[in-house]
């Protein structure tokens, strides 16, 4: 990995920029002493947000797995709780279903 400052970074030019992150060397730019942006190949910009969206569907699973406490409600259930019947959720899902 290499440490830019913006300067730097302006000096080295664009084109340098992406020759360094598709070669595999991200280009972590700083200002003022602080990173703000990083320079990285577009591979390695897919595999972060695949790593990403691996982590929130297991962080989701884990919530998922903590509370479940088993009790599951069926579909006929929930109706009856909402006070909608079948025929009620059937119009609404297929308002011409029973115009035919």
């Amino acid at each position: 990995m290499t440490n830019l400052t913006i300067t730097e970074a302006s000096q080295t030019g664009v084109s340098g920029l992406v020759s360094s992150a598709e070669a595999g060397d991200d280009v972590v730019l700083s200002r003022h002493g602080k990173p703000v942006a990083a320079v990285v190949s577009a591979r390695e910009l897919d595999e972060l947000r695949q790593d990403r969206d691996s982590l929130r569907d297991a962080a989701l699973v884990m919530a998922r797995l903590a509370t479940d406490s088993g009790l599951r409600t069926d579909l006929d259930q929930a109706m009856e709780h909402f006070g909608i019947d079948r025929a009620e959720l059937e119009a609404e899902i297929n308002p011409g279903l029973h115009t035919l």
